[in-house]
């Protein structure tokens, strides 16, 4: 490998290192080719990569990432796993592979930015799957509330159940009446015809002439007869 070759696997590791969520180091001595393909094959449907690289091109590139917490790991055979994915699966398949074969002893690793001890890795392991603890999250959160709805149910449905007894016994039935405005009976007698509108005053006929001149009274009569005798 020249120079140029390796500044480009410097670079590579160092940007891995960077986007992974999680790194987990291990001693990979013993592993056989095969065995390190099926490795690989399952810790890709785990979203994470198995890589063995050279100690010192690790540790320039992890100067380059701003990780210097992982020099410490690179001590004797070392290969990193990078995970993208769940890092509690990637940290399973790797302690179940390494329990079968007896080999793959983790070393440390890194998460969020903070370096993670062997002992740190194997309580990772023994996790369950990010969506498992999702689950039970949302089982947890639900639970009071799923306890609140039943109890409302059961509520409503004991009340309904009262309410229909009452009204079995006619007791609503009789409070409604009670309360009730009282309607008016109808009556056997006719109904009395309405007043018939009173008939307009009629006018004054206009007086006669004649009665604008008054014949002279008996008394007046007497009067002028006698003054002619």
């Amino acid at each position: 490998m020249n120079r140029d070759q390796k500044t480009a696997v410097v670079e590579e590791i160092a940007q891995q290192l960077g986007g992974a969520e999680a790194v987990f180091a291990v001693d990979y001595r013993g592993i056989t080719v095969d065995q390190a393909a099926d490795l690989r094959a399952r810790l890709r449907d785990a979203d994470a990569r198995f890589r063995v690289v050279k100690n010192s091109l690790t540790e320039r590139a992890a100067d380059r990432a701003g990780v210097p917490e992982l020099r410490s790991m690179l001590v004797g055979p070392t290969a990193l796993t990078f995970v993208s994915g769940d890092a509690a699966v990637a940290a399973k398949v790797l302690s179940e592979v390494g329990r079968r074969l007896g080999l793959l002893e983790f070393k440390g690793g890194l998460m969020n930015g903070s370096a993670l001890t062997a002992e740190d890795v194997r309580s990772i392991s023994r996790l369950p799957a990010r969506d498992v603890l999702h689950a039970q999250l949302v089982g947890t959160i639900a639970a009071p509330l799923t306890g609140l709805a039943r109890g409302l149910n059961a509520l409503i449905a004991g009340l309904a159940i009262q309410l229909k007894a009452i009204a079995d016994q006619g007791l609503i039935g009789d409070a409604a009446a009670g309360s009730a405005p009282v309607e008016a009976q109808p009556s056997s007698e006719p109904a009395a015809e309405p007043p018939q509108a009173a008939e307009p005053p009629q006018a004054a006929e206009p007086r006669q002439a004649a009665e604008s001149d008054p014949q002279p009274t008996e008394a007046a009569a007497s009067d002028a007869a006698q003054s002619d005798d």
